[in-house]
């Protein structure tokens, strides 16, 4: 519906110029700023663990927050059943927290990470790996994890047809900015159907509805078939309409490399719940958001029974070497802005 209106407002300049156009200038996307906005918050990362039988050997794994470009990160306090171990995934490197322990009814199986973070308006950005002389040929090398296929992010196959017939750029950028709009107009934000969420690029495209994961996995798929290295990102958003209280969920985000311009930030799903958004959700991500965890198929260390996970942000619990449900972990996110 959003968009058959962005469609109408163009139709109505088109017809009657003067008087559309006072009312697209309020409507359509607009630029993004040239400053940099901060936000600095606590975020307050928790859960407790129902239902465990008495003597159960439990272990849990967590996503653990970090520095990055984009955030200043600081791990202040935490509070766990058992001692809380780091160490990090071979192929992606996420930092991940874990700690066991045995149940009992003296402990409750509750644990908490408090970070403060500041985070920063989100645009392009050179890397130490992506620096120096912009060749193409040295940035795949460097970023070849960020070239293949997933589980569920295929390189090949039905993704790949909505490329068919359509002239793309040679500029990386200008190619990325196709394959943003393409997914912009292939996709609505609906988690209405049965298997949204997964983050399966097939699932989306035939779809053609889906979250967060949903459409940037598909961007993803896309972007590696033409040959542009690109990474999943997941966190929490925080709202802007408020300086503190509950998050409900994550939110997820893609970047893709430009050899030219370095690494390039994208929200097409916002984009597509706020289309008066979409020129400014290219390139450029309002700091109303913290990272946890980056990459698919990521393995955790210590080893787990469950094998890969498809992407890493709420806690992994197994019990007794079996994987704890996660209608008996009652997850527990909060923020308040500093």
């Amino acid at each position: 519906m959003q968009k058959l209106f962005c469609l109408t407002l163009l139709i109505s300049a088109a017809l009657f110029p003067m008087s559309a156009t006072c009312l697209a200038q309020e409507t359509l996307p607009t630029q993004p700023a040239a400053e940099t906005k901060v936000r600095s918050f606590e975020f307050r990362y928790g859960a407790t663990i129902k239902e465990l039988p008495a003597g159960a050997q439990v272990k849990v794994w967590v996503p653990i927050a970090e520095t990055n470009p984009q955030q200043s990160v600081e791990l202040k306090n935490s509070a766990s059943p058992g001692p809380l171990n780091f160490g990090r995934d071979a192929e992606h490197q996420n930092k991940i927290g874990s700690f066991e322990f045995a149940a009992d009814k003296a402990i409750k199986p509750k644990f908490e990470l408090v970070y403060e973070v500041q985070r920063k308006t989100s645009t392009p950005y050179q890397d130490e790996s992506s620096n120096g002389p912009k060749d193409e040929t040295r940035s795949q090398k460097n970023y070849s994890r960020y070239l293949k296929a997933n589980r569920t992010v295929p390189v090949t196959g039905k993704p790949i047809e909505l490329l068919k017939d359509m002239a793309l750029p040679a500029d990386s950028a200008q190619k990325g900015r196709k394959l943003y709009d393409l997914v912009f107009e292939h996709m609505d934000y609906d988690k209405s159907k049965p298997g949204y969420g997964n983050g399966d690029s097939v699932w989306a495209c035939n779809s053609r509805t889906g979250n967060c994961t949903d459409f940037h996995s598909l961007f993803i798929s896309l972007s590696r078939n033409q040959s542009l290295a690109a990474r999943f990102e997941i966190g929490f958003p925080l709202p802007t309409d408020s300086t503190s209280g509950k998050i409900g969920g994550y939110h997820c985000w893609a970047w893709f490399l430009s050899p030219e311009k370095g690494w390039i930030p994208v929200d097409i799903s916002e984009a597509d719940k706020h289309p008066e958004m979409k020129d400014r959700l290219f390139g450029h991500l309002p700091p109303d958001r913290v990272a946890f965890s980056t990459g698919r198929d990521i393995v955790l260390t210590p080893a787990s029974v469950a094998g890969p996970q498809n992407f890493f942000i709420y806690p992994h619990i197994e019990v007794d070497g079996k994987v704890w449900p996660k209608e008996k972990i009652e997850l527990d996110f909060s923020f308040e802005d500093k």
